[in-house]
């Protein structure tokens, strides 16, 4: 059965239910939207199908309104179950679209090139791929409806094994059950999610898709490797909830150390369910086998005294290991034991100490019965182990640079050291930091009185020394300083990391948690170079990073779009990694680059493999670190067989670009580079021209959207802008890229592009030479058709609509569905297709399939949102508003 047969089956089974739950009326009215809606979309009579259509939906009462919404709304949905469970068939069959995206086809790929398996593993010994979870509000949808979706995917799975038609009628009763509840489920939060919420979901991710999977994957890896030692745990989750403070007051010390309990509860949890699913397995009798003299000795320090398991070594060292783990359960999340514990079990110190354990029992296994026992749950367990610690996830620090800033004033006036830190020019910031750095006393008095955002900032440092002493050193090891744009930005977390220990002075220093700049502007992106070889250039930091080697450095994909257009955004991306790459070995270290993508095009979205790929020679190495956000993550990892795939595909990737082909002749980047600078910078001044120098632009954006209507919806815990200011700079990049994707503009993801290539005139025939030959450029041109193909000038006429001064809707929409029929005619020029992704029919049969369920939502959106703003408060009116806003980001899936 194919997608489509079974988007076919759960549209059926919904609409059952809306029959059976609701009624036939209902039903009926909702299924003539439907074929109209088809009708239009599809050709079959198509103007005909237009006018009926508005007419149905004008003749909708507010309530039916409500629940025809909810319908199209559980219908996108489902259609998600349907594409997901396609990929998961595919998968299981061996089939897998779009070329070598998975470890064996990485690895064939990579003999053609030359590297041998070992070669392979030498890379992936020194490797770090972290995928790093935030919580960026860009999901719309509450857990219980995510839990929805994972049953259902779980009845498809059940429908395609069934054994005979009655066991299929079964699998199709329970969809229904399913499909009930989902119907009957409030599809938005009644409150706002608080940070613990976060946190909770984030762990549930974590759980499932890599605390369970990892383990199992690396043991497939390596025997596709076939080398002789095992793999290093290069793959790591990283985390930002709980950590990430810029912008968000709500999150502080206690919701840090909130992260790293349930963190913790869920590793430590899976770690005893697997202790005692081993106690059930090695019954070893010592009358029937030897064991190791460490065993041994493991079991005689064990505690038990059990007269059942007195010949049962193994056996008696895992009820010693089981309770040492539950008295560190314990310690670590406060969770009691299920049964009394004995007193004076000592818990274990670390994860390494409860690694070593199980270590001995495995060298026991192998020595004495061969290798047989280098597979199974016991290595699996040992790899958890190593990989996930007593943390789970690395979890970072962010905050921004102007509160550190503050911070460090306020520290700084309060020790009598300097009245004024602020009024420093940069140079006299850095000598007096270096300083600091250098000396032994602290800044920090507890007899001071200090600004409350410097006591907040304190107790979130000193929790955070609390938790790598509590939890590991893999438990925080980098802070991120969002808005970076000088040296003092770095020195001035090393001067508040000082102040609780995790920074050591001297004149040779050492560091537990390394500062890390994010460069997010297209300025801060152009300075980024100039910026670390000077603080490369400082003696005190070239001694404390040279013992690693390795500077991580993020770049910000969101603000530096919002800041100069998608093409300049990407162009300057890949620039700066060239030369921070450069800088980073000029001081004989290594470049670790973060990249800070988000779900939409417009904030760095699109395929992680393509992206990867597309990276500049030498800025992968077998160390990249990548942000997953909002809907990204359920869309990836809530199903555990769609999380392997990404993991592998991810790995695949990195593989892929560290290891390249040898080349022949000059790299295409030479022959390009020049034409796309100038690309970039035409596509940034057309861009900033509409934007943020037409008059009327920012009036237009906030009437033409849902921007409003969205920072209501109780998505997230943080707020939509980072300060008070209503200017488009001080928006958070999230509700504008979700905005324009609401009203199907997609601005973000385009824009810029056609008057880009107007302007410079560059030939059309070395335009379609760049689209074939080089990544960067291709990557680009898929993005830019994926978003073009999602959006709709004719629905989003009915938002320009919403602008009260109808001659600056008129001229600025103008100049914007000109530009996109422009960027759209030059796009398939130069890919040489006669329509939107014709050479991926995969994504267009898809985004075909669903524009007669999404188009209707954004009619009544509209239509909602002018009386909301006419003055109607109807209760109804805004779920209505709230309800579109769900369906449609469901429906077209990557618009945050």
């Amino acid at each position: 059965m194919r997608s489509r047969d079974d988007i076919r089956m759960l549209g059926r089974i919904l609409g059952d239910v809306i029959r059976k739950e609701n009624g036939q009326a209902l039903f009926d009215q909702i299924e003539q939207i439907r074929r109209a809606s088809v009708a239009h979309h599809w050709g079959e009579g198509e103007s005909q199908g237009a006018e009926a259509l508005d007419r149905l939906l004008a003749s909708l009462s507010l309530p039916d309104t409500v629940r025809f919404v909810q319908s199209f709304a559980c219908f996108s949905q489902l259609a998600n179950i349907a594409e997901d469970h396609g990929a998961r068939r595919a998968l299981r069959q061996g089939r897998t679209d779009g070329g070598p995206d998975n470890l064996k086809g990485a690895l064939a790929e990579l003999a053609q090139r030359g590297y041998s398996p070992e070669a392979v593993a030498e890379l992936l010994d020194k490797a770090l791929i972290a995928p790093v979870m935030t919580a960026h509000p860009t999901e719309v949808r509450r857990h219980a409806v995510i839990d929805r979706v994972s049953a259902i995917a779980r009845d498809l799975d059940a429908h395609d094994q069934a054994r005979g038609p009655e066991h299929r009628a079964r699998v199709e009763r329970d969809l229904a059950r399913q499909i009930t509840i989902l119907w009957q489920t409030r599809l938005l939060r009644a409150t706002g999610l608080g940070v613990k919420d976060e946190i909770e979901n984030a762990v549930t991710y974590m759980d499932r898709s890599f605390l369970r999977e990892l383990p199992g994957l690396y043991a497939e890896w390596s025997e596709l490797l076939g080398v002789n030692h095992p793999l290093a745990s290069f793959l790591r989750v990283g985390s930002w909830v709980g950590g990430d403070r810029d912008g968000n007051p709500n999150v502080t010390a206690e919701t840090l150390r909130e992260a790293f309990r349930q963190q913790s509860r869920a590793a430590l949890t899976y770690y005893l369910d697997e202790l005692h699913a081993l106690g059930g397995e090695l019954s070893f009798s010592d009358k029937l086998t030897h064991v190791t003299e460490a065993l041994q000795a493991l079991a005689d320090r064990s505690g038990d005294d059990s007269p059942q398991r007195e010949d049962e070594p193994y056996r008696r060292s895992l009820f010693g290991m089981h309770r040492r783990l539950t008295a560190t359960r314990y310690l670590l999340t406060g969770d009691a034991p299920t049964t009394r514990a004995p007193q004076g079990v000592v818990p274990y110190g670390s994860a390494e100490e409860l690694a070593a354990d199980l270590k001995t029992m495995q060298d026991s296994l192998v020595a004495e019965h061969g290798a047989v026992f280098a597979e199974g749950r016991l290595p699996r367990l040992i790899r958890a182990v190593e990989t996930f610690g007593f943390h789970l996830a690395t979890v970072d620090m962010r905050q921004n640079s102007d509160v550190h800033e503050r911070v460090v004033a306020d520290l700084l006036a309060q020790a009598g050291v300097c009245a004024d830190y602020a009024a420093l020019d940069e140079a006299a910031r850095i000598e007096l930091l270096i300083g600091e750095l250098k000396g032994r006393r602290l800044l920090y008095s507890p007899f001071n009185a200090y600004r409350p955002e410097t006591l907040s900032e304190y107790e979130v440092l000193k929790a955070a020394a609390d938790m790598r002493a509590a939890y590991g050193p893999l438990a925080i090891v980098t802070y991120i300083i969002s808005k970076t744009d000088s040296v003092s930005d770095l020195l001035e977390v090393y001067v508040l990391l000082k102040e609780v220990g995790l920074f050591h002075p001297g004149e040779t220093a050492s560091t537990e948690v390394q500062s890390a700049p994010l460069f997010e502007t297209i300025a801060d992106l152009r300075a980024a170079p100039e910026t670390m070889r000077a603080y490369f250039s400082l003696p005190l930091i070239a001694g404390m990073l040279k013992p690693k080697g390795v500077q991580e450095v993020m770049i910000g994909y969101s603000d530096s779009n919002k800041d100069g257009s998608y093409l300049t955004s990407t162009w300057e991306l890949h620039q700066a990694s060239l030369r921070l790459v450069a800088v980073a070995a000029e001081a004989g270290l290594a470049l670790q680059l973060f990249h800070g993508r988000g779900g939409a095009v417009g904030r760095g979205g699109g395929s992680s493999f393509d992206a990867i790929l597309a990276q500049p020679e030498g800025s992968v190495r077998g160390r990249i670190r990548v942000t997953e956000q909002g809907e990204v993550v359920a869309n990836k990892y809530a199903d555990p067989e769609i999380g392997r795939q990404n993991l592998e595909s991810l790995t695949a990737g990195v593989l892929l670009a560290s290891l390249r082909a040898p080349r022949k002749g000059p790299p295409p980047r030479d022959a390009f580079a020049p034409i796309m600078s100038e690309l970039s910078a035409e596509a940034m001044r057309a861009y900033r021209d509409l934007v943020y120098e037409t008059p009327g632009f920012l009036e237009f954006f906030r009437a033409a959207t849902p921007i409003s209507e969205i920072a209501d919806l109780k998505i997230g815990s943080r707020p939509a802008s980072r300060t008070t200011s209503a200017r488009i700079e001080d928006l958070r990049a999230i509700p504008w890229v979700f905005s324009w994707a609401q009203a199907r503009m997609m601005l973000p993801g385009w824009y810029g592009f056609s008057a880009a290539v107007e302007a410079t005139k560059a030939p059309m025939s070395q335009l379609k030479e760049m689209a074939k030959a080089w990544p960067v450029f291709a990557t680009a041109l898929a993005n830019m058709e994926m978003v073009l193909a999602k959006s709709d000038m004719a629905i989003a006429q009915h938002y320009a609509d919403l602008v009260p001064d109808r001659a600056l809707a008129q001229s600025i929409f103008g100049r914007i569905g000109d530009r996109w029929q422009a960027t759209h005619d030059l796009l398939l020029e130069i890919t040489d297709q006669p329509r939107l992704l014709e050479s991926n029919p995969t994504l267009q049969a898809a985004i075909r399939g669903r524009a007669p369920y999404i188009d209707p939502l954004n009619h009544l959106q509209v239509e909602l949102i002018r009386r909301r703003r006419g003055g109607d408060d109807d209760t109804l009116v805004r779920t209505g508003i709230h309800l579109t806003i769900n369906g449609v980001a469901a429906g077209l899936r990557n618009t945050g």
